[in-house]
């Protein structure tokens, strides 16, 4: 560890939600690709060196970045929609990360899967991937409800992991949760029994004194009306519902990300290639921050989907 631990109390913690630039499959979600789940065509990346090159960019734009925390969903360890490459590894050697601590939560582990016909989907393993230039003192992974019925295909094994930091407050922690929600579900008691886990569990570590951060992609329309924000009705699609801010607890807050006079869209729909005239797009990912954290800034950062249908978006905060 290059820095260990630092005085958190005097010390911003820049977050970064890889959800953007790394979620939504990373295996090489170019901006000319469509998946068939979402209507489009692709089941796979375009090739291994797509894959490789996309990666590329990914660890370079980290670097760059230069943040204390990530939080990353859909990372690939050998599968093949991915070319069997190991996105986990690859991401956590690379010269920005490999002096980072790193947990790894799976929540897709998928039987081989014959469809499309033409070119099937295949056998496919990933999770969660969380990097800290802190050290990472515990982390658990959590299993979500999800659907047990034949839905079940089309949506993942979801989870959270929780990643725990020392701070120098005594008895105090830092709680880091990396989130991926149900996307996929046609019993719709499915996102609220998710959230109501979640947070059961986001209060219990308050309660305790610690401090809260959820970062990653929620599947709900955190703004509630990205189709007027953006200018692209989304009605069709049933995954893109308002996030219900009306039933988080009372100490924790929903970090606004958006840019209100230019906005930036943190995913796109991949029925089709990105096209900014047609595609459906809104603000899928994000943070809850507990009320003894103090957000300095947080924006959803405009690389026009170029590595993957996410942008990533950032937090800068502060810890009471």
């Amino acid at each position: 560890m290059k820095k260990i631990l630092k005085t958190i109390l005097l010390i911003l913690l820049a977050l970064v939600l890889a959800v953007g630039i790394y979620a939504g499959y990373v295996f090489a979600y170019l901006p000319d690709y469509s998946f068939f789940m979402d209507g489009g065509t692709e089941s796979r990346a375009e090739s291994r060196e797509s894959v490789e090159k996309t990666l590329d960019g990914i660890t370079e734009y980290m670097a760059e970045e230069d943040s204390d925390i990530y939080t990353i969903q859909e990372v690939d360890r050998p599968s093949t929609r991915s070319y069997q490459v190991d996105e986990k590894d690859i991401i956590r050697c690379s010269d920005a990360m490999r002096e980072y601590c790193s947990t790894f939560a799976v929540n897709y582990d998928s039987p081989y899967l014959f469809y499309p016909v033409t070119e099937p989907h295949g056998k496919n393993y990933s999770g969660l991937l969380t990097l800290s230039d802190y050290a990472i003192e515990k982390a658990v992974r959590r299993s979500l409800p999800v659907q047990t019925d034949i839905a079940k295909v089309l949506d993942l094994d979801r989870c959270y992991s929780v990643n725990r930091m020392a701070t120098e407050v005594e008895g105090r922690e830092l709680c880091v949760y990396n989130i991926h929600l149900s996307a996929y579900t046609t019993d719709e008691t499915i996102a609220d029994r998710q959230l109501d886990m979640l947070y059961d569990d986001m209060k219990s570590e308050y309660e305790k004194g610690n401090y809260v951060v959820v970062g990653g992609d929620f599947n709900k329309d955190l703004t509630g009306n990205s189709g007027e924000i953006f200018g692209v009705s989304g009605e069709e699609y049933s995954w893109s519902k308002p996030f219900k801010t009306e039933e988080l607890p009372d100490m924790f807050t929903l970090v606004d990300s958006l840019d209100h006079e230019n906005p930036v869209p943190s995913n796109r729909n991949a029925n089709e290639a990105w096209n900014p005239e047609t595609t459906f797009r809104n603000v899928l990912d994000g943070f809850i921050v507990s009320d003894n954290i103090e957000v300095i800034s947080s924006e959803i950062v405009n690389l026009d989907f170029i590595y993957s249908d996410h942008n990533p978006v950032t937090m800068t905060f502060r810890l009471k």
